[in-house]
């Protein structure tokens, strides 16, 4: 399988102006974007697959139009309008032939499935729907009907100020129905997360777990056609490797580089760094319901024992500011006032004292094999974290996991210590909240801490339920409170977004969110 791929791996040294390759440093866990929640696999599916009704653009920092090209919003804050942009085609593939244009129907269906659980579709979705149970759209959402071809009208059951932002995130693409109930008559719908059917500016040809997936370019996207003919994802788990590739050639892009790849490649000639603050943040979930890890005292003592700095400088190495709760610095409503958690082994000790583990306990620390932005060197962050454990009594064992399987543990609640990292999709603080601290998110599984707290959720909700942003603001401060007293997890870091480059790539953006978008960049 490995020698299979080599010829797809190298065809950007023929042609390189007709085929973009990018190093990426893992596989999708599948394409259809709705069941899933890693970053990796909205990276393969939703951007380059998929669209929105709406997006949000990050040089701008507002939502922009996308398949709807306008909207309305009741005086109420109740009823939202869009208006389609006419003749978007969907992809027309070997196992597709769209008949029509995207409409109104198209819509109702992308939203029914994960909302109706007597829709047909909703029943045959192995992994569920993560971020719309999450984001508690079920409850939110109290109809979506089509007004005619080309409108459709969304109905709340309350006023939610991040309605529309949250339909800019990877999970609310487009789907064809038409696609749907083709695959549905065949009794065959697992195939939309193998063969997937979308609007956006690239077409999926072919997919080789950790290898390489192949996209060609949609000649009719709305968008206009890309610059480049194809589009490559190399499958390149080791950092070093995807440097080499690179300088090589073999990849005109590489992503999630190394801090010491940065500064390396700053030097070449032949490449480019391109970096960006990111909307993000690296932190270990603790789950509270794994005894001890249930008792406050035992969360504090984690923090108090975990020199950050010292993991700071050895994996980042310069790269990412410490980071004191779930929000980055630059997210509006960030409670700068806080305290965070010494370095304080003693006082740890004190804690797990009055926790009536003073002989200390055993516990797992879950990481994944390769590096990405979020986690730059996994194995010596847990070591790290390990050691210091076991200085105040914690004898913590490292499970190293690969990344799919990781990812659907730890949804499953199994993982005691999880280093994880959570990137904003729109720049709203409840971007974090939700997913991360909601009870509803518990369910879903995307809170890795596992943790539901009714004070909690109603602060997370009111602060959803008001339009003006100072009283949203005193919401959410009031909510990092908690978390950070709770120490519901162990934040880490906040990366600095980067990307390499050959010299000869242009239009190319390092997006804060960690979203890729391919469809304006050229290979000269």
């Amino acid at each position: 399988m490995r020698f299979a791929a080599l010829p797809l791996l190298f065809a950007p040294l023929l042609a390189q102006a007709a085929t973009l390759s990018v190093c990426t440093e893992a596989s999708p866990e599948g394409f259809d974007v709705v069941q899933y929640n890693s970053l990796t696999t909205t990276n393969a599916s939703a951007d380059v697959l998929m669209n929105r009704l709406v997006e949000f653009d990050a040089q701008q920092g507002k939502l922009v139009p996308s398949l709807a090209e306008r909207w309305e919003i009741s005086a109420d804050g109740l009823s939202y309008t869009f208006q389609l942009r006419p003749d978007v085609a969907f992809h027309s593939t070997d196992y597709f032939k769209p008949s029509r244009a995207l409409n109104a129907d198209d819509v109702v269906f992308s939203f029914q499935r994960m909302l109706d659980p007597a829709n047909p579709w909703h029943k045959v979705a192995q992994s569920g729907f993560p971020h719309a149970q999450s984001m508690q759209l079920p409850a939110l959402i109290k109809s979506i009907d089509k007004l005619d071809e080309q409108r459709v009208r969304f109905s709340l059951n309350k006023p939610d100020a991040t309605f529309l932002a949250t339909l800019s995130m990877g999970f609310a693409s487009i789907y064809s129905a038409e696609y749907a109930e083709q695959l549905m008559k065949a009794g065959s719908p697992a195939k939309l997360n193998a063969q997937p059917i979308g609007t956006g500016p690239f077409v999926l040809r072919r997919f080789q777990k950790d290898a390489a997936v192949r996209y060609a370019a949609n000649p009719d996207y709305f968008g206009g056609k890309p610059a480049v003919d194809g589009l490559v994802f190399a499958i390149t788990p080791d950092a070093n490797v995807r440097l080499q590739k690179l300088r090589r050639g073999e990849c005109q892009i590489a992503l999630s580089p190394k801090p010491l790849d940065v500064q390396s490649a700053t030097g070449d000639k032949n490449l480019k760094v391109i970096q960006t603050p990111a909307f993000m943040t690296a932190f270990v979930g603790i789950n509270s319901q794994h005894p001890p890890l249930d008792k406050p005292q035992v969360r504090q003592a984690i923090n108090l024992a975990f020199d950050k700095e010292s993991y700071l400088k050895a994996v980042f190495e310069g790269s990412a500011s410490a980071a004191d709760g779930p929000f980055p610095p630059n997210t509006w409503s960030y409670a700068k006032d806080l305290p965070s958690y010494p370095h304080d082994p003693e006082k740890a000790k004190a804690l797990l004292a009055e926790a009536g583990l003073a002989d200390g306990f055993k516990t797992t620390i879950w990481t994944r094999p390769s590096g990405s932005l979020l986690n730059p060197n996994p194995s010596l962050g847990a070591q790290l974290l390990q050691a210091d454990l076991a200085k105040v009594g914690i004898q913590a064992e490292i499970r190293v996991i690969e990344w799919g399987e990781l990812i659907r543990r730890a949804k499953a609640g199994e993982h005691d210590l999880l280093f994880m990292g959570w990137a904003g999709d729109n720049g709203d603080p409840d971007n974090f909240l939700t997913p991360q601290f909601s009870c509803a998110s518990v369910q879903s599984g995307l809170n890795f801490a596992r943790y539901c707290d009714e004070e909690l959720d109603k602060l997370i909700a009111d602060g959803k339920g008001h339009a003006d942003q100072a009283e949203r603001a005193a919401f959410y401060q009031k909510a990092q409170q908690i978390i950070r007293e709770r120490a519901l997890w162990l934040p880490l870091a906040h990366p600095t977004a980067s990307a390499l480059t050959r010299a000869n790539v242009e239009g190319y953006q390092v997006s804060p969110f960690g979203r890729q978008d391919f469809s304006r960049v050229k290979v000269n």
